[in-house]
């Protein structure tokens, strides 16, 4: 399978360069860059990512390229270009003003085969604080803007590119035709991985790593987990023991609701109710990276002792998508740690069981894309996300049944609305929460002391960023009258319309 591969040196917009190329139907990979593996037939082109760091910075991300062949093709990407100029004799210096934004770019040299069917004018997004003052010999531009004279340039003699915009963002407006040509194109892949080419490099693969081994999987009614499932099933069959838990941090009758849809998948599912054990890890403790541990470490803890049930069991398979581990893992030195997802940061080191995720290099859409053609119930194709350690990090502070109960009440008022109103499928996530805090109400003649609730709901393709949804005022003011209303030891409701970055989706 042809492949690109992608050297991540911390930009929050690697992830998206990957969207961008996968989009065109070609499978890439996201390695840090300073772990970059042997160069083998299949990868047919390299992209440098842009970076937060400086290349003149003394602990600038150093990539060793010298395991790749002369004649690979390479595109650098703000920090990538940089890095290309400066590591051969270029120079590169502080621009004065940081050039963050919108930019009109200026087509030098129209027969570039990087800049192929891109007009002489369109516009492009700048973000970085350095600049190429000067490219290395053997260098020449094809393309400038009214303050960055050496906007993209090429080697000559090389299939070297560097363009210091971001062609991968939506702000590019001809960003991703510049992409098409550099991978369809100069890279020559042929653009056939799609979901059904995937689903049968995945099923060999999951029966070559798997073997005779029985496997345990967490389902939780959500996509993500039923995808793998299905394609776990697939692959082994009856090896395939489904587990669902009962953490007491669902949303309201979902363990019933969830079981139920898994009657007709042909899945080998067992109920596990451990309320009282995740409560009681969760006593006393407030803050989120803390919370989100120790509901990982409930949930491994819980599998490992229904696996020992099971005779031969060797795997625990996770639903762990892309947006997953990007947001809980770091390129040294350069990127930073968001949060710990549950799937990935959760694990403690005496896990008895090999860990296996077959989403792992999906984005959302693929996965609904790969579930749609595996046959997935529409009901469960289109559910919203909804995150591993469930309203445990939705109840800001500590967690208690109490507080669990009134979110799981206001919860089903929000998300039943978006339903009645036909806009669920509008949202890409919704969310309640509720805040460690209370504050003062009238209900009739009475003084009132109560909690407050967030309602949140965004737009999003893939959960790397969100809009925060437009819904009408109509619909929000019913929802806030029917969970004041209703839902006992609530007078406030709120709407939060923050978008990500700079928030994040989830509150903790």
């Amino acid at each position: 399978m042809e492949r690109i591969l992608i050297l991540d040196f911390g930009s929050q917009y690697t992830m998206l360069i990957a969207r961008r190329i996968r989009e065109m139907n070609v499978y890439c990979d996201i390695v840090p860059f300073n772990k970059i593996p042997a160069i083998t037939p299949d990868i047919k082109g390299i992209v440098l990512s842009g970076s937060p760091s400086s290349v003149r910075a003394e602990n600038a991300p150093q990539p060793d390229l010298g395991g790749v062949p002369a004649g690979l093709p390479i595109l650098g990407i703000c920090y990538g270009a940089q890095w290309l100029a400066w590591s051969r004799g270029g120079n590169v210096a502080a621009s004065g003003t940081r050039e963050y934004g919108r930019a009109m770019l200026t087509v030098k040299d129209a027969q570039d085969p990087l800049l192929k069917d891109v007009p002489a004018s369109s516009q492009v997004w700048m973000s970085h604080g350095d600049t190429i003052t000067a490219l290395p010999a053997g260098a020449r531009i094809i393309a400038s803007t009214e303050a960055v004279e050496n906007a993209a340039f090429r080697m000559e003699g090389l299939p070297v590119w560097g363009i210091q915009f971001h062609a991968e963002v939506h702000h590019s407006e001809f960003g991703k035709q510049m992409l098409r040509n550099f991978v369809l194109g100069i890279c020559g892949c042929a653009g056939d991985w799609t979901p059904d080419s995937f689903i049968e490099s995945t099923v060999a693969a999951l029966r070559k790593q798997i073997g005779t081994d029985k496997v345990v999987l967490g389902l939780s009614g959500g996509v993500d987990s039923s995808v793998a499932a299905l394609l776990l099933h697939k692959a082994i069959g009856d090896q395939l023991h489904c587990i669902f838990v009962d953490s007491g941090l669902l949303r309201k009758d979902e363990f019933s609701s969830v079981l139920e849809s898994y009657k007709d998948m042909g899945l080998n599912v067992k109920g596990v109710q451990a309320a009282d054990r995740f409560f009681g890890d969760l006593a006393g403790i407030t803050e989120p990276e803390q919370k989100r541990k120790a509901i990982g470490r409930d949930f491994v803890e819980v599998f490992n002792a229904e696996a020992a049930k099971i005779e031969n069991v060797r795997w625990l398979a996770q639903g762990t998508i892309y947006p997953d581990v990007i947001e809980s893992s770091a390129v040294p030195g350069a990127s930073v740690t968001i949060k710990s997802h549950h799937n990935v940061g959760g694990l403690p080191k005496e896990m008895k069981l090999g860990v296996v995720e077959p989403l792992r290099l999906l984005f959302k859409d693929e996965v609904r894309r790969v579930g749609k053609a595996l046959g997935l119930d529409p009901v469960i194709l289109g559910r919203h996300p909804f995150p591993g350690p469930g309203l445990g990090i939705r109840v800001l502070g500590e967690v208690t049944r109490e507080k669990v109960a009134i979110l799981q009440e206001a919860d089903a008022v929000f998300i039943g609305a978006l339903r009645r109103w036909n806009l669920y499928d509008d949202v890409w996530q919704a969310a309640t929460i509720l805040l460690p805090i209370k504050s003062v109400g009238v209900m009739g003649d009475e003084r009132t002391y109560e909690y407050t609730i967030v309602l949140r709901a965004v737009t999003s393709v893939d959960g790397m960023t969100a809009d925060w949804a437009q819904l009408p005022y109509g619909f929000l003011a019913e929802v806030s009258n029917d969970i004041v209303r209703g839902v006992k030891g609530v007078n406030r409701v709120v709407y939060d319309i923050c978008s990500k970055p700079p928030a994040t989706i989830e509150w903790e």
